[in-house]
């Protein structure tokens, strides 16, 4: 795909959804690790329900060690791998405290040695509460880019650094947003609806469906 192409999608995308934000509901750089951390093979609707009860109880890396990791446990063992993930919660709110005053830091290297948070979850954090320009592939994204022939690439580490290398600066810090909605409601996984989506005539897909 040329540059031209990449652009024109990248336009598109932008002037339907100029401002895009996640879905994961949050109100501070906390809630949002909270919220990505328990969101790892886990829907943004089903992490929501659970933290929508949560952190009115509790939203501060304090609070959420007052409430013990069995309490912790009870609020979010409708999420997925909801054991290894309160286990990991509860050690990154410890984290929190003990070397970064309970606050979120803003460096990736801090970010990823937290339990529970990979390069995903730090690049969304980034991005989201700081506005780095950084781009988290997730599945959607990994799917989408290759697809349609955006950004190719065998893995999620090689398609994110062809991201970083072909999507212009202007882009950077909403690409992500634009590219997971489009996989979770256009470019899905199975029955990609091309009839309706507004880059099908820029896509390299081979095999669009009506």
């Amino acid at each position: 795909m040329n540059k031209q192409k990449r652009i024109e999608i990248l336009t598109r995308l932008r002037d339907e959804n100029p401002h895009p934000e996640t879905e994961l509901e949050y109100s501070s750089p906390f809630e949002l690790l909270m919220a990505v951390t328990l969101s790892a093979q886990a829907t943004d609707v089903g992490v929501n329900k659970a933290t929508r009860k949560l952190f009115p109880v509790a939203n501060t890396p304090e609070q959420i060690l007052e409430l013990g990791l069995e309490g912790l446990r009870d609020y979010i063992k409708t999420i997925g791998l909801f054991n290894s993930k309160a286990n990991n919660v509860y050690k990154m709110c410890q984290i929190l405290v003990d070397k970064h005053g309970s606050e979120v830091p803003e460096n990736r290297e801090a970010l990823e040695a937290l339990p529970g948070v990979g390069r995903k979850t730090a690049n969304v954090v980034l991005n989201c509460a700081f506005g780095w320009p950084t781009i988290a592939v997730d599945t959607h994204i990994f799917r989408v880019s290759n697809r349609t022939k955006f950004a190719m690439g065998k893995d999620v580490v090689a398609v994110e650094q062809k991201l970083e290398k072909v999507v212009p600066k202007e882009f950077k810090v909403d690409v992500h947003h634009w590219l997971i909605l489009h996989g979770r409601y256009v470019c899905t996984a199975r029955k990609p609806k091309c009839g309706s989506c507004l880059i099908e005539d820029l896509c390299e897909f081979k095999d669009k469906a009506a």
